[in-house]
């Protein structure tokens, strides 16, 4: 058979069961054994364990569970909430502050969790209310909260970006010192348009009353209850970039770290312990059975010939180096409507990243602009998964509707557009900070 029927029939029937409603691992695990017996035979199946196998003795996949143990941990000891307080004190005298609060909020939760569940969830609930109250537009609110949220896949430590350095082969600690500066820029630009909004039309966020106001004093005591988690974060950030600890190790250090400040602060309980180990596991599990599942579709896609069919084609393709790679981000917009980011990637990435190494391309540039691109996928309708957490908390309690949470979302997802294209344009926005640190 050849490679481009091949390559038809799989994706074909990979979009189809993805169409009926099946989990992207087992779709992609489903097809890849069934196509493996079809091409290669019985004896072919052993291609599929020795590839699962390999990829679970991975010392770096470790850190995967550890960073979202440290999430849920911070997350149910009340420091989200801390940190939100003590942002929308400083920022609520200023026009469209509360919104700006909850950017800024979601920016230093995305650096101590590195998911956007956590950030999602708890922003929804704390500060859309807030907004709301204090008669902010509802859709300048909402769409604060969701483009806040998403940082989380972006900024370290993303486990986007842990996937993304094992698969790809490439260092986690460069991809990590390259994401900060896009995550910052798409963080500013969020904020700039709340303000520019908001001084237009002040009826869009007005500023909190003066007799709410608290003094630079009392500003400086509520801000010493996040000292220690930020101390915490920039310990274990520091221990990769200066190469200390490994991802995994200083992973470890974080869960521990977690566990040891909410003990001191005594909002420890065995109750809390358990429901974090419990998240972890599930939203461990999600992730590494859709690696294995879609590892085992890639895999034999390779084995027959498939990257290097693509390969080839974009490189005959006459559209020249830039014009494959922004077909390729295209690509990533497109499969970011209906796939989750872990598919996205294991699909995407063993095929991409040689063709980006062939075009001279920095594979560590690429490797952040493939997050920055993946990053958008969490607002884009009809299955971003930022839209459904915002749905699922504010929905039932805030009596917002799905049709507000789409419209709200669309500024912002032009917002990450014009990141998405800073990025490509300039690439020492992703490059410097990793030349600097890594020279």
């Amino acid at each position: 058979m050849s490679i481009e029927w091949i390559t038809i029939l799989m994706f074909g029937s990979l979009l189809a069961l993805l169409l009926a409603g099946m989990p992207v691992a087992f779709a992609c695990g489903g097809i890849g054994m069934i196509f493996t017996f079809a091409l290669l035979g019985p004896s072919g199946a052993s291609l599929g364990v020795v590839r699962t196998f390999t990829l679970m003795n991975q010392y770096l996949l470790a850190a995967i569970p550890l960073f979202i143990f440290m999430a849920a941990i911070l997350e149910r000891s009340g420091i989200m909430e801390e940190l939100y307080e003590v942002i929308y004190r400083w920022m609520g005298a200023l026009r469209g502050g509360v919104a700006s609060a909850t950017v800024v909020a979601c920016t230093i939760l995305a650096a101590m969790v590195g998911v956007i569940g956590a950030s999602e969830t708890t922003m929804s609930m704390i500060a859309l209310p807030e907004m709301f109250k204090r008669g902010y537009d509802r859709k300048l609110a909402m769409g604060a909260v969701l483009a806040g949220g998403t940082l989380g896949i972006l900024i370290p430590p993303s486990v986007l970006m842990i996937v993304y350095g094992l698969v790809a082969n490439e260092s986690i600690g460069q991809l990590y010192a390259g994401s900060f500066p896009p995550g910052l820029l798409l963080s500013g630009l969020y904020i700039l348009y709340i303000t520019v909004m908001c001084w237009i039309w002040p009826h869009m966020g007005p500023a909190v009353p003066r007799e709410e106001r608290i003094s630079f004093v009392q500003k400086l005591k509520i801000a010493r209850g996040i000292v220690v988690p930020m101390v915490l974060v920039v310990l274990v950030l520091g221990l990769m970039f200066a190469g200390i600890a490994s991802p995994t190790e200083a992973a470890g250090v974080g869960a521990a770290g977690s566990i040891l400040i909410v003990t001191l602060q005594r909002k420890f309980s065995w109750l809390k312990l358990y429901q974090a180990s419990e998240n972890t596991l599930k939203a461990t599990a999600m992730v590494l059975w859709t690696i294995f599942g879609a590892n085992l579709f890639v895999a034999l896609y390779v084995a027959v010939g498939g990257a290097r069919f693509v390969e080839q084609s974009l490189l005959n393709s006459g559209l020249g180096k830039w014009g494959i790679l922004l077909f390729m981000q295209a690509i990533l917009l497109f499969l970011g409507c209906f796939l989750d980011w872990v598919g996205i990637l294991m699909l995407t990435v063993p095929i991409f990243v040689p063709i980006i190494k062939a075009l001279g391309f920095d594979p560590i540039w690429f490797g952040v602009l493939f997050s920055v691109n993946l990053q958008i996928s969490f607002l884009s309708p009809p299955f971003g998964y930022a839209l459904f957490y915002l749905a699922g908390v504010a929905g039932p309690r805030l009596g917002v509707t799905t049709r507000e949470i789409w419209k709200s979302a669309i500024p912002f997802l032009v917002l990450q557009m014009i990141g998405l294209a800073l990025c490509i344009i300039f690439p020492q926005i992703i490059l410097v900070v990793p030349q600097w640190l890594f020279k």
